[in-house]
């Protein structure tokens, strides 16, 4: 019994409320294994308790069991902190719900050879290397395209994003049906500027402007360069959307005038659907990207609600599917990039196992980056076998990392790391973040 009373004292002067005080002492453990135990969890305690490196500055931690369903250890779990891109497993779990594995390209209507078009908010046509759906053919046997865009019920720009990223590929517009992903590319052709998009080939020269990139205008998509100081290999800028730009857009693509409607959406319609989810997910996921999370979610309101509403797709999931968080959070925009956004640790894993009963655990770590592997992971907690499978949300002084965990043991853990309001480089945050991973892989 000795040992017993010194493992809680143990326990209480670390001052950690461990899910497994009641399991220890009655299951006949003997005084070395619990003081192998207290060992194991003091070293993690020291490691982010307030007196660490994590004590001067927003820190919530949870490593939760996932065989036993139990927290084994956590750290302002109930506090809310801004998620950033950690937001897109609230959107990847919204269209695993919704949306399943299917991808709606557009919704239409015939009539005499005529179509007409009302966007869904998918966004693989022409972007990256994501399979595209054979719109070219389907389109090619009408006479007359007209593209409508009475079913958009939205804002280009998220809540909350900020007004300076409006020239980052990262934050390009949202619209009902994307091509290019929203942006134009220009490649250094001898000191000139050449675009992957041809409506975009003209680019004006600004000498008085000293910029090595090629720059848009903030009211309209006038771009310009300065060739005394054009020295970027290569510039990604989004572009201002409208009906009448994708027009133009989709024009050239179809190579048939494509014209503007304003008509309703009508009951009776149908439904060009092409190819599957998971090449968008992997994408979304493991390189971070915020404008298909923000399409995804678009898409998620296009089947609930046959219009394009973040706002109500957000509501509908929250009012649903996520009511039974631990805490409600405050979920703004499909990928993170607002700082609005609030959720708690506990929350974060509640929906993990959320995520886990929707698709099987092997999946969803297979399309999550992997430590030392792929995606914004490839350089960080590398191992002889990868460790951990996680997401990860970094904005200025908030980086998050929320996933798996696989121990030397055996043992897959669930866990959710979230800092907030640091005024260290996001490096060394990664870099003591990853001790504490690694002390968790050797010791749990």
């Amino acid at each position: 019994m000795t040992g017993k009373i010194i493992f809680i004292r143990l326990l209480s002067s670390i001052g950690k409320a461990f899910w497994f005080f009641s399991i220890l002492l009655n299951s006949g453990f003997s005084f070395g294994q619990e003081s192998e135990i207290v060992e194991r969890y003091v070293g993690l305690d020291s490691l982010l308790n307030e007196k660490s490196f994590f004590g001067n500055h927003h820190t919530g931690f949870v490593l939760f069991d996932l065989d036993s369903q139990r927290v084994l250890y956590e750290k302002n779990s109930h506090l809310n902190f801004i998620p950033a891109s950690t937001t897109k497993l609230l959107t990847f779990y919204a269209t695993i719900i919704v949306l399943k594995d299917s991808l709606p390209v557009f919704r239409y209507v015939e009539n005499n050879g005529e179509i007409t078009l009302w966007g869904t908010g998918f966004p693989s046509w022409k972007y990256k290397d994501l399979p595209q759906p054979k719109i070219l053919e389907f389109l090619g046997k009408y006479k007359s395209i007209k593209f409508s865009d009475a079913n958009w019920k939205d804002e280009a720009f998220g809540y909350g994003w900020q007004w300076d990223d409006y020239y980052y590929s990262y934050s390009s517009e949202k619209s009902p049906f994307p091509v290019y992903g929203n942006f134009v590319t220009y490649s250094n052709q001898k000191r000139t500027p050449i675009s992957n998009i041809p409506y975009f080939n003209k680019v004006s020269i600004n000498r008085s402007k000293e910029t090595k990139h090629v720059e848009r205008s903030f009211h309209n998509n006038d771009f310009y360069f300065n060739p005394n100081t054009y020295t970027a290999s290569r510039s990604e800028l989004p572009f201002i959307t409208s009906p009448e730009v994708f027009v133009k857009l989709a024009e050239v693509q179809i190579n048939i005038p494509v014209g503007l409607s304003k008509d309703i959406l009508p009951e009776s319609h149908k439904v060009l659907r092409g190819g599957t989810l998971r090449p968008i997910w992997t994408e979304m996921l493991q390189e971070s990207d915020n404008f298909l999370a923000e399409q995804l979610l678009l898409m998620v309101s296009d089947d609930r609600f046959l219009e394009l509403n973040t706002e109500r797709a957000i509501d509908f999931i929250q009012k649903t599917y996520l009511r039974d968080l631990p805490d409600k959070p405050q979920w703004v925009d499909g990928s993170g990039l607002s700082r609005h956004n609030l959720i708690t640790p506990r929350s974060m894993i509640t929906l993990l196992v959320k995520l886990e009963k929707a698709l099987p655990r092997t999946q969803i770590m297979q399309l999550l980056p992997q430590g030392g592997v792929n995606g914004t992971l490839k350089n960080n907690y590398k191992a002889k076998s990868p460790y951990i499978f996680a997401k990860t949300g970094t904005i200025s002084n908030n980086l998050s990392l929320i996933g798996y965990i696989k121990t030397d043991s055996g043992h897959v853990h669930a866990f959710a790391f979230m800092n907030n309001n640091y005024l260290n480089k996001s490096a060394e945050i990664r870099r003591e973040m990853e001790k504490v991973m690694v002390y968790i892989k050797e010791k749990f």
